[in-house]
């Protein structure tokens, strides 16, 4: 179904400018935005994609990523297709990229999809597969219908957008994680389409004006973003900026989309970005996409001992306390925790939602 959309004013030329993204997309009466899921029709600004989806599924709450935010929980999640950015390595490209509607087989309203989570035992709700910047409207109305079943929701996004949108949004969001695609403009405009610092503004604005729960993840490219320099870079800014506490995920890279020439990024790449970032004094690093019991432990940042011990998605071990402290040292572990760990596990289950 086609929705009235929001942030968007007409230009003295006739255009429209669309006011989500800083892609400021100009358009024409019928024309779409490089998202292609915002179209002008006449004098009004209409989100294609509200109430459709590309699938439902039950996650691992780890698998988002976020590991501080109701570790074990499960949490049903979705998109819908487009994205505001353009990356050539898009692991989600058959999604993201997608022009052809009839793929949105699912539809749901919002209050479906809130009591599918509470029906599931989910934990939480999470915007995820493509970019939920591009469907906030339909993402803000499921988080209303979510809290009143007193669901969470999580944003997993590229964190690619304009101030007052911005605000909208995360004022409905509990829990969000950030791809921090790289630490140079160079690559964001070369292989994304876009520029570093609205991205940059996301994660400050996130840290000093809400309280959402967030964490930041790098998907690692070999020769692309991967130097310990830039890395370097990246730890020491997030240490200055948002401090020591937000936990960054680097995660492999796989070939895909338009970097098939690209090879997987090696494990050894994301153990030594690990220590750098550890080593600037970051609290809370994590390997992501492969198999590294060792990088995907919480561990105390006082006294080193190992909290949660994660093999994949699996918890293995779980002593936070019901306080979010260290049993060993009293340091308080920081994030959403609860009393006891979830087991959810590494599973997947597809889920099929009434049309209510």
């Amino acid at each position: 179904m086609n929705y009235a959309g929001r942030w968007w004013h007409l230009l003295d030329d006739g255009r429209m400018q669309c006011d989500l993204c800083p892609r400021d997309c100009k358009l024409h009466d019928g024309q779409r935005g490089a998202c292609f899921v915002r179209q002008r029709t006449g004098d009004w600004m209409m989100l294609t994609t509200y109430g459709r989806s590309s699938g439902f599924c039950i996650d691992p709450i780890e698998k988002k990523p976020l590991n501080h935010f109701y570790p074990g929980s499960s949490v049903l999640s979705f998109g819908t297709a487009g994205c505001n950015l353009a990356c050539k390595f898009c692991q989600n490209w058959d999604i993201s990229k997608s022009k052809d509607m009839d793929r949105l087989a699912d539809q749901a309203s919002p209050e479906a999809i809130a009591q599918a989570a509470v029906d599931g035992g989910c934990k939480s709700v999470a915007f995820t597969y493509n970019d939920p910047v591009i469907f906030a409207e339909y993402a803000m109305d499921v988080a209303d219908a979510c809290h009143a079943r007193g669901v969470k929701t999580v944003a997993v996004t590229a964190g690619y957008m304009h101030d007052v949108p911005r605000r909208d949004f995360y004022s409905k969001i509990d829990a969000a994680n950030v791809d921090l695609k790289a630490f140079t403009d160079e690559f964001y405009f070369k292989l994304c389409g876009a520029h570093l610092q609205p991205v940059l503004d996301t994660l400050i604005y996130l840290k000093h004006e809400t309280d959402v729960w967030f964490e930041i993840t790098t998907l690692l490219i070999p020769g692309k973003n991967d130097s310990p320099e830039e890395i370097a870079a990246m730890s020491g800014w997030v240490i200055k900026e948002l401090g020591p506490d937000v936990p960054l995920h680097f995660t492999a890279f796989h070939p895909d989309h338009k970097m098939n020439d690209i090879p997987a990024t090696p494990p050894a790449t994301l153990t030594r970005s690990r220590k750098i970032a550890l080593d600037a004094g970051l609290h809370y690093v994590y390997t992501g996409n492969v198999h590294d019991s060792e990088g995907g432990t919480t561990c105390c940042p006082q006294c080193h001992a190992a909290l949660i011990v994660r093999d994949w998605y699996q918890i293995n071990r779980y002593e936070v306390t019901p306080e979010s402290k260290c049993p060993h040292c009293a340091t308080t572990i920081k994030g959403e925790f609860e009393v006891y760990s979830g087991q959810f596990g590494r599973k997947r289950i597809p889920v099929s939602i009434n049309r209510c």
